[in-house]
């Protein structure tokens, strides 16, 4: 695994982040650094699959990324569900690609390069992930997108989605917000790291409250949705349809 060193050096011009070729190369480091309990609410990912991935159905990981969840999925989730990861930067499904194939799926998968902000196609998906995903689609999308989802995922299907958040209060928001300062301080990131990878995220991470993405999935059409993971400024939620 290479370690994260994009935002090590002075950056004169500072421009918005991005999941290019460089960031994909470090990503797996960068993302155990940057996200607090990332493996335990993985595995709480692949706890809850569990319970409604069903045999010849589709699970679906929308911007997945390295492949981290998948291949976690992989090793709990029958093999008669077939994989179906999404993510519009091809660096990313080059190496999700390149992973998988080493870790031999004996199941279906398929990988594909898309913008899921602009049109997203879902195929008898009993499980729908948005792993740290969502946080990254422009707001005035994010509804149209899990109607989208809604829509076509099966009846008893689950929508997992773990989310960095604003607290519900602005006083615990500026806290929250100086404590995971801290846990990144806590792995190794200097104040010019954490300055300008802030600065660079500023117009393309956007959280809402949990609150909010309650709501907008209440809004689709998802019922009984519930928090099943909160540290400060990061929470998971799931919902079924």
């Amino acid at each position: 695994m290479k370690t994260d060193q994009i935002f090590k050096e002075k950056i004169e011009n500072s421009t918005d982040f991005s999941f290019d070729a460089d960031v994909a190369d470090v990503f797996d480091d960068m993302v155990v650094r940057s996200v607090p309990f990332y493996a335990e609410f993985q595995r709480m990912i692949s706890e809850q699959a569990q319970k409604y991935a069903k045999p010849d159905t589709s699970l679906y990981d929308l911007g997945c990324s390295t492949g981290t969840t998948l291949l976690l999925l992989n090793k709990t989730i029958s093999p008669a569900v077939k994989f179906v990861g999404v993510d519009n930067s091809p660096s990313m499904i080059g190496i999700c690609r390149s992973d998988i194939e080493n870790a031999k799926f004996k199941r279906p998968y398929e990988l594909i390069v898309s913008d899921i902000s602009k049109s997203l196609e879902v195929k008898n998906a009993s499980v729908v992930v948005l792993c740290l995903t969502l946080q990254f689609i422009r707001p005035v999308n994010r509804e149209r997108l899990l109607q989208s989802v809604y829509r076509q995922m099966n009846k008893g299907g689950a929508i997992v989605i773990v989310e960095k958040v604003l607290a519900e209060n602005e006083l615990f928001n500026r806290q929250m917000i100086e404590y995971y300062y801290d846990f990144k301080r806590r792995n190794h990131y200097d104040e010019m790291e954490i300055a300008q990878k802030r600065e660079a995220l500023e117009n393309v991470l956007i959280p809402y409250k949990v609150s909010e993405n309650l709501k907008m999935l209440e809004d689709a059409g998802f019922k009984s949705g519930e928090v099943f993971f909160k540290w400060y400024n990061f929470a998971g939620i799931i919902a079924v349809k």
